[in-house]
């Protein structure tokens, strides 16, 4: 997997403007300094509810889009569950991307 929203996923993670872990994820949700959540589509079903809810109650936009392998693959890091966009641009391109059905 090597298209514009890995690629975009890899460059917010580079300038420091997206987070992943479930804590920093939490901990940032909660601050309400989230552009974007992106939740893998292979996490279990408590865990992904829990982030649409916090998602939802600090209207933020939710997608469900890639495993956690390709989410992990696309930071370098391990598998992720979720990831947070921290910028309004990167939070953007990537739900745009989304959208079209891009990846």
């Amino acid at each position: 997997m090597h298209g514009p929203v890995f690629h975009l996923l890899g460059l917010s993670q580079r300038a420091g403007k997206a987070v992943s872990g479930d804590f920093a994820v939490r901990q940032h949700i909660a601050r309400g300094n989230v552009q974007l959540l992106v939740i893998a589509t292979n996490t279990s079903e408590r865990i992904k509810q829990d982030y649409i809810r916090m998602g939802q109650s600090k209207n933020i936009p939710t997608v469900l889009a890639f495993t956690k392998e390709e989410l992990g693959s696309a930071l370098g890091k391990s598998p992720r569950a979720a990831v947070a966009i921290l910028d309004a641009n990167f939070a953007r391109g990537i739900g745009r991307l989304l959208e079209k059905g891009e990846e």
